[in-house]
């Protein structure tokens, strides 16, 4: 994969050494790197620059959280000591207002960032292969010897039955809200689904969840899902699991502009009464109106761009970055592509993306923190492991911080003391957690890497070397 080795114009179209297909995490950054290397590149994009994480997800919902943390802390402020005598009225119109100040700024330094790379044009306007070579945007033809697909995901709604008659809610347009709900429904309780559930709890308004299996996170241990159920449900969620059959159907005379939301539970009422429902059950990619056909590009069953170890896609000039070659559906998996790509490019390297660990975390308040492998699948594995826990209660840290939801999990290989995975479910979790990920990388005992260093305290990451401290066999179910 010569980064010298440019093919030259080719009739029929406009000729680009590179065409980058969407502008999210991964795109940008790439074409940087190729635009150093003296590259010609289109970066082409439909809607906004940033793609989902500047846009729709991980900005503009961490600003709407660190929102809802504020509103909390002045409605439960007599802990600390602190009293606030009109308590918390929450403007939802100014709360929104600074999320797209935010989201706005960030996506106005991609612009900008684009716009200054010699050799780089950005095109706005919808993409779609004409062959393996072309594509075709607004009338202009584009050619290239090298297509990078960074075209992200959106909201999908599997199995929900009514959407087309009642109006309903995605991760998108409930960020446009400009009154509070009187009663949110969500749908589906996994990430997204929990974050905007405890964020609009906060902020004032009823909330249930709505879950069709038996677990909210049902990728998490039973033991961590049951923690994150508690703590939602101590913050005033009502929570209702098992919902096999979630349709939606207008309300009755009389509630006007609600919706019924049936759940046909075991137990409890077999519907929800909602002013509105937000639905939140999982997100497809970009890739059905690409004319990837055209290319001979193959997806998967759900659409994603399979893709080898190295990004590429079954088309030996095309690859596939970030959420829409599913192999990872988080903005730092899709920087992470851009690394690898680069690297391989430009740098003389093979590096694959099957070896990263994994590695992300749930934003409710306080957040779920998780790296490598989880207490089910070291059990799965068959392999002896060592178990150490300690919960938020004991960590000095979280007492002083009148924060003590949760708890500390690691899990260890017996045999070569390699750290296998973390959990951590409480304040600082997210930035504590991380400082273990180097290590499990290295692929070295914690023994030789976790000692001799004195660490800073009071923090939470000064408890993990006292937790593998505290290992003890892990003993099979």
């Amino acid at each position: 994969m010569s980064a010298a080795s440019v093919s030259p114009p080719a009739p029929g179209g406009e000729s680009f050494d590179a065409i980058v297909i969407g502008a999210g995490q991964a795109g940008p950054p790439l074409a940087e790197r190729m635009s150093q290397a003296g590259w010609r590149v289109a970066v082409i994009e439909r809607s906004r620059v940033g793609g989902t994480c500047v846009n729709t997800g991980c900005i503009p919902t961490k600003a709407m959280v660190a929102s809802a943390h504020a509103a909390w802390v002045v409605r439960e402020a007599a802990r600390w000591g602190v009293r606030v005598p009109a308590g918390a009225s929450v403007d939802l119109s100014e709360v929104i207002a600074r999320k797209d100040r935010i989201s706005g700024q960030s996506r106005q330094n991609v612009e900008r960032w684009l716009g200054g790379m010699n050799g780089v044009e950005l095109i706005r306007g919808h993409a779609r292969f004409e062959d393996p070579h072309t594509v075709v945007v607004d009338g202009r033809r584009l050619r290239a010897e090298r297509f990078f697909l960074n075209v992200g995901g959106r909201p999908a709604q599997p199995g929900v039955e009514g959407l087309d008659a009642v109006p309903w809610l995605s991760n998108a347009s409930i960020m446009r809200l400009d009154a509070l709900p009187e009663h949110l429904v969500v749908v589906g309780g996994s990430y997204i689904g929990l974050e905007f559930a405890q964020m609009f709890r906060r902020f004032g308004s009823q909330v249930t969840v709505v879950q069709r299996g038996p677990r909210l996170v049902p990728r998490e241990d039973d033991d961590v899902a049951d923690a994150v159920r508690a703590m939602l449900e101590r913050e005033g969620l009502a929570i209702r699991t098992g919902a096999e059959c979630v349709r939606l159907a207008p309300a009755e005379a009389g509630a006007a502009g609600h919706v019924r939301v049936h759940v046909s539970c075991q137990t409890g009422e077999p519907e929800v009464l909602g002013s509105h429902v937000l639905i939140a059950t999982g997100r497809r990619p970009n890739t059905d109106d690409l004319g990837l056909d055209r290319a001979g590009v193959t997806l998967d069953e759900r659409g994603y761009v399979v893709v080898d170890d190295r990004l590429r896609s079954s088309v030996p000039h095309i690859w596939a970055l970030g959420d829409c070659n599913g192999r990872g559906a988080f903005t730092h998996t899709s920087w992470n592509d851009f690394e690898v790509m680069a690297a391989n490019l430009f740098d003389g390297a093979d590096r694959g993306i099957g070896e990263r660990v994994v590695s992300y975390a749930l934003y409710t308040d306080p957040p779920l923190a998780r790296i490598g492998l989880s207490e089910r699948e070291v059990r799965a594995s068959g392999r002896p492991a060592l178990i150490g826990t300690r919960p938020m209660t004991r960590v000095g840290r979280a007492i002083e911080k009148g924060e003590t939801e949760g708890f500390i999990k690691l899990l260890v290989d017996a045999e070569t003391k390699a750290i296998l995975g973390a959990m951590v479910l409480g304040v600082d979790g997210d930035e504590a957690v991380q400082s273990l990920l180097d290590v499990i990388a290295s692929r070295r005992p914690y023994t030789e890497v976790l000692t001799g260093g004195v660490r800073i305290h009071p923090t939470v990451s000064e408890l993990l070397p006292t937790v593998l401290q505290s290992l003890k066999p892990l003993e099979p179910l």
